[in-house]
């Protein structure tokens, strides 16, 4: 039996005050008025690429523009559109990317509940780029070279850890092995905290014949062992030392191993020396290495604080932090990137 008209006049009436209160409600919102012109929940089925997941990664990605991309899924903070977010939709717009406002539970399902940040972006995959490309990528005689070569690195939260650590303190290139290491997945991009969006990677079939070939022009191949390992301390003729006593002088490639197994045999005979970090007290069994992307980051530091000015460049930087675009190379934006200061809190409600 249905209503009376009058009655549901009345209802339908109520029904579109209420929507044109909302609307009103989120025009005043800063951002509001462009969160209005968002078309709502329209996420019909496209031929599914990657979808590039949280804030910096996707920001990084629309302003570095080496992916293609189909569509730009944002949800409103807090404050509405603003900063960052207001940026990610402009710069869509500028490369007519079309921008839909899903609902949060689709977002989180499309994401497989990954903090997403209420961004999301469907793009084109990264592939590592054919290893023979990266001496174009580093040209001249500056002993102060440094790439970094992994060896079957197959986390891809170490692997993105890693990749921000080698962006900040100033690896000229990346190196991986194409043999059991993780491809560049969005996990990656985002434990990068969107460095992988700016940064070439390479890769090698071969990275035992890669360092020889290196070594044979020079450069210095630096494997890198756990603290007093058995099986490498007693049997490598390889000299093992102190990453806090190793002398940079020469352009060198710093190589890093599988989580669990280290670096092969291939890949050890290929080295010149080990690096190591010593550790600051007895230590039990079990808790002799440290997480790859932390040893990273302490060998990296050891080694790139020898460039010459870096110590002064680095005080300087306390002194004076970059906000604006043009401040930083590549226009980025530490308080919004999270590539210096990591400020850019990661909230489970999407903001």
């Amino acid at each position: 039996m249905g209503l009376p008209s009058t009655v549901a006049g009345t209802a339908t009436r109520c029904g579109r005050g209420l929507l044109a209160a909302r609307r009103l409600s989120a025009a005043s919102r800063p951002g509001g008025q462009e969160l209005s012109r968002l078309l709502l929940d329209d996420l019909a089925p496209t031929r599914r690429l990657e979808l590039l997941f949280g804030l910096s990664p996707c920001l990084l990605a629309l302003r570095a523009a080496r992916r293609r991309v189909t569509r730009l899924l944002l949800q409103a903070g807090p404050a509405g559109l603003r900063g960052p977010r207001a940026e990610l939709l402009r710069l869509a717009e500028a490369r007519a990317v079309p921008v839909l406002r899903p609902t949060r539970s689709k977002l989180d399902a499309l994401c497989r509940y990954q903090l997403h940040q209420g961004v999301c972006l469907e793009v084109s995959p990264l592939r590592p780029r054919p290893c023979h490309e990266a001496a174009a990528e580093s040209p001249g005689d500056d002993p102060h070279r440094l790439w970094l070569v992994l060896e079957g690195l197959q986390d891809p939260r170490n692997l993105g850890a890693v990749l921000r650590s080698a962006h900040f303190l100033g690896v000229d290139t990346v190196i991986t092995s194409r043999r059991n290491s993780c491809p560049l997945t969005p996990v990656v991009s985002k434990a990068s905290a969107g460095a992988l969006e700016v940064m070439d990677v390479f890769a090698t079939h071969d990275l035992a014949g890669f360092l020889q070939a290196k070594a044979q022009q020079g450069w210095l191949v630096a494997g890198t062992v756990g603290y007093l390992e058995p099986e490498i301390s007693q049997s490598s003729e390889v000299p093992i030392t102190s990453c806090l006593e190793f002398t940079w002088d020469r352009p060198t490639l710093l190589v890093l191993g599988n989580e669990g197994s280290g670096l092969s045999k291939e890949v050890l005979a290929s080295c010149h020396l080990l690096l190591t970090i010593l550790p600051g007290r007895q230590l039990p069994p079990g808790l002799e290495s440290l997480n790859v992307s932390v040893a990273t980051g302490i060998l990296l530091h050891s080694i790139c604080s020898q460039r010459k000015g870096f110590l002064a460049e680095e005080r300087g930087h306390r002194l004076r932090i970059p906000y604006e675009p043009s401040a930083t190379p590549g226009g980025l934006q530490p308080q919004h990137t999270g590539l210096s200061s990591g400020s850019e809190k990661e909230r489970p409600d999407g903001g």
